[in-house]
């Protein structure tokens, strides 16, 4: 079964009601300060944290005055940008405190959905983790439009997870689990400790409620757990409003596990090797021995380029005898990746007129 303890990379989702009372409108200060304290703890054993935090439009909404009903998108935009100052700062400080960097990332949908984008966040991601922040991720309200909107910070929160190759999501939620039914209207509801195949009769037992100030349901977490696990990420539902939670549940809070399906690195390149390449490189013997021993592709290895392909897309890679060794997600278009074939690191700017963006393909982009 899956514990905390065993996470490598964990991303923590906090929903709105939990970092804001509904009655006043206010952070919750101490709640704040203990998961720091969690915080602190998994970093401490070696463990990347990422936090998934709503928050922003129910403080922005007490600062404005605007209503406890539904906000139009026009306000619920003015909400965040207000709250936004304010949650980031709270972060801040209560990370701060202890000596940790926190790191603002706002994200909409567009972000996963273009694989452009999704390789630029998944490298700030891992930029932030590598230089010892802890990213605080939300989804960016104050110009995210329906079309372009998550609509929840539960499947945000999986999508961050399998973009980041978190091997743990953990949703603190209003609930400690999943339900055969909803327990506040059906006392005899029982709780799942580990689901291991999220089944129809599984989707069927999902209801809507949501608190007042968040909009997800258990809908919205089944979606998140479909992400999660097929992306390779174990995760949980368990209670948040308990002072530190993540310590609760790793001391046996109630909780249920949904457990993933296979791992996160696997999954990543089964998705990248499914790709249809829209472009090829030819590399030299050397880099063809580097890329079978594990290492990224180097442009300095590469002798020839074709095809029609932008940033981000899948390039398929052969050796000098035509052999295709994989393929491979490009950090450069076609046509730059033309003119730096061949050229050491060092020598990219001069040609492309920008810093090089590393090696032509991430190991972690690539299916060999």
């Amino acid at each position: 079964m899956a514990t905390v303890s065993k996470a490598r990379r964990l991303v923590i989702k906090i929903g709105s009601a939990l970092l804001v009372d509904r009655a006043t409108g206010e952070l919750r200060a101490d709640w704040l300060a203990a998961l720091a304290e969690d915080v602190v703890r998994l970093r401490a054993r070696g463990t990347d944290v990422i936090l998934v935090s709503s928050g922003s439009i129910a403080l922005g909404r007490g600062v404005l005055g605007l209503p406890a009903t539904e906000l139009t998108l026009e306000q619920s935009q003015a909400a965040a940008a207000v709250g936004q100052i304010r949650l980031a700062g709270a972060y801040d400080a209560v990370l701060g405190a202890h000596g940790i960097t926190s790191a603002q990332v706002l994200v909409t949908l567009e972000d996963s959905a273009d694989r452009r984008r999704y390789l630029n966040s998944r490298a700030t991601l891992e930029q932030l983790l590598r230089l010892g922040a802890v990213p605080i991720v939300n989804e960016n309200d104050t110009v995210a439009t329906d079309e372009i909107r998550y609509g929840d910070n539960d499947r945000m929160a999986a999508q961050v997870a399998v973009t980041a190759g978190a091997d743990q999501l953990i949703l603190l939620s209003d609930v400690d689990g999943f339900y055969t039914a909803n327990p506040g209207q059906d006392p005899s509801a029982t709780r799942f400790d580990v689901i291991e195949a999220i089944t129809p009769e599984i989707e069927a037992m999902a209801g809507d409620a949501g608190s007042g100030l968040s909009k997800g349901g258990m809908k919205t977490k089944l979606l998140a757990a479909k992400t999660a696990t097929a992306g390779g990420c174990d995760m949980a539902i368990t209670q948040g409003a308990v002072l530190h939670p993540i310590e609760a549940l790793e001391q046996g809070a109630a909780a249920t596990w949904f457990l993933a399906q296979g791992d996160p690195q696997q999954k990543r390149k089964a998705w990248i090797a499914a790709m249809k390449p829209k472009g090829r490189v030819v590399v030299d013997a050397g880099a063809a021995r580097a890329l079978q021993s594990g290492s990224s592709l180097l442009p300095a290895g590469v002798t020839a380029v074709s095809g029609k392909f932008g940033r981000g897309d899948p390039v398929e890679v052969v050796d000098e005898a035509g052999r295709t060794l994989g393929q491979g997600l490009t950090r450069y278009d076609g046509a730059d990746a033309l003119k730096i074939s061949g050229l050491r690191s060092d020598q990219i700017e001069a040609v492309l007129g920008y810093p090089a963006r590393g090696p032509l393909m991430h190991r972690d982009d690539m299916a060999f």
